[in-house]
């Protein structure tokens, strides 16, 4: 395992506390107070960044709302097109710096964080192309009468933005960029444990021009900036990325206005290999397909069915190819696994290690946080693989948000449909063959948001993405993406 302990400084970290961007100003907290962000793969703080509260939130949503009302909503869709376009060009420019500000502030390997700049500038010039495509329709009523009836899209107005903290780049954009495009004006809520690469992608806002306002960024805790951004009654969406938990508690929070809510939650979810598949690529891909991001990613396939005559031999193949996985200090560019972003999630993930060891589970491989050297400071947990799961283990039904695997065995196709589908979760799911009638059987049955098969995670702007049942509704990436900021107007003009 290779640690780095490089002490090269960020040239966003100069040492001065980190401010929030409300109307174009950068202020601190009118607490005046500040919290720390930690290096997870060290345990050293980073910077000290404003800690945002109630009063906080009051301030960004009326200047959402004054640029909403006033000079935001007399900007061309061509316009809007235009600063998207430039946001990209920076976002492009300034990639190295902003690829390793996420990897310093969660962890996530360097290797990974600049491997996801296609993504990330992908996004935003796709929803530019979008800002210029947004359009009702004539419709043809049936009243007696002389009657023209068309409709209208308009922007829903100001959007309260919650992102989680395990890609904080690609999230950000998740969030501004069909805001921008459809002409809403936004207040963004970073994760307390990674807030670093969203402020400074709100300076590039502003370089790009986005004017006064339209981009807000309020830093502090959930229980907190959060919890009074989902109930703030001048709000009039609230897009959440982040736990079913959290996500139950911004709808019973928006129910005091009835604001418009979307929410890509949390998975448990399934991914499936058969006996004839081309298992030189299933291990790998469904090692990966957990152990990528250490773990950190709500569709991550940590429930592996494996057939059952290939059981042994694939969960075999599959502990092997993790202990080959470089864990180390994510700065790295060799780490393959970096740490897990905070205590609390350490915590969180070791506590589930010893719930699958005395639930009769038979660890393959990792089982145990790693401390050694270097690594004793940072939050760091293997890549785990777990046999001999059954359905009802705990490991098998709870998100753990870790890198570990429980392998599965199963029979046949209708029994890996209806265990796959006995959960409270749908984000995604995966499965490996050959044979195309049951790649097409699976893709069907399986009640989930995303079906990759012979793959997992891949992802494009234009492909949507969300989730079924406790996954939360709404949809990320594509057109439907575009329309979750959009409010229809229908007209009605009598002409007899």
């Amino acid at each position: 395992m290779t640690v780095d302990v490089s002490t090269a400084r960020h040239p966003f970290l100069d040492g001065k506390p980190k401010r929030m961007l409300i109307d174009g100003k950068w202020l601190e907290a009118a607490s005046g107070k500040t919290f720390e962000t930690i290096n997870p793969s060290t345990g050293e703080v980073l910077a000290r960044v404003a800690e945002g509260d109630s009063e906080d939130i009051d301030r960004a949503v009326e200047a959402a709302r004054r640029a909403f009302n006033g000079p935001w909503s007399k900007v061309k869709p061509f316009e809007r097109q235009n600063l998207l376009l430039k946001l990209a060009d920076l976002v492009d420019k300034h990639f190295e710096e902003l690829a390793s500000l996420d990897t310093l502030d969660m962890g996530a390997p360097i290797s990974r964080t600049k491997g996801s700049r296609l993504r990330a500038v992908g996004m935003l010039r796709y929803y530019a192309g979008q800002a210029t495509a947004i359009h009702g329709e004539t419709i043809e009523n049936s009243l007696p009468g002389d009657y023209v009836s068309y409709t209208l899209k308009e922007p829903v107005g100001v959007v309260g933005a919650i992102i989680p903290w395990n890609g904080p780049l690609t999230a950000t954009i998740w969030k501004i960029g069909p805001a921008l495009a459809t002409g809403c004006t936004v207040v963004l809520k970073p994760a307390e444990e990674a807030p670093l690469t969203p402020l400074r992608l709100a300076e590039l806002c502003l370089e790009a021009g986005v004017p006064p306002g339209v981009v807000n960024v309020v830093t502090g805790y959930g229980e907190t900036a959060g919890a009074a951004l989902s109930s703030h009654m001048d709000v009039d969406k609230v897009a959440f990325t982040g736990s079913h938990i959290t996500g139950q508690k911004i709808i019973q929070a928006s129910a005091g206005n009835l604001k418009r809510v979307s929410l890509e939650l949390g998975g448990k979810s399934p991914d499936v290999v058969f006996a004839d598949a081309d298992l030189d690529a299933a291990v790998p891909g469904a090692s990966m397909a957990v152990f990528a991001n250490s773990g950190q990613i709500c569709s991550a396939g940590t429930r592996l069915f494996v057939e059952r005559r290939i059981y042994e031999e694939f969960t075999s193949r599959v502990a092997d190819f993790s202990k080959t996985l470089r864990v180390g200090n994510s700065s790295n560019p060799d780490t393959q696994i970096g740490p897990l972003v905070s205590p609390e999630q350490l915590e969180r993930v070791t506590g589930y290690l010893a719930i699958g060891r005395q639930e009769g589970a038979r660890p393959l491989s990792g089982g145990a946080r790693l401390t050694d050297g270097d690594m004793a400071n940072g939050y760091f947990v293997p890549p785990t693989v777990f046999a001999d799961v059954r359905d009802d283990m705990r490991i098998a039904q709870e998100e753990i948000f870790g890198p570990v695997i429980s392998a599965i065995p199963f029979d046949d196709i209708e029994e890996v449909i209806a265990r796959a589908n006995a959960t409270t979760f749908g984000l995604g799911s995966g499965l490996w063959t050959r044979d195309v009638t049951k790649a097409h059987k699976l893709a069907k049955g399986i009640r989930a948001g995303s079906v990759w098969i012979n793959c997992y995670q891949a992802m494009d702007p234009a492909v949507p993405f969300g989730g079924y049942k406790m996954s939360g509704y709404g949809r990320e990436s594509g057109k439907q993406h575009v329309e979750e900021y959009l409010n229809v107007k229908a007209v009605w003009i009598k002409t007899g």
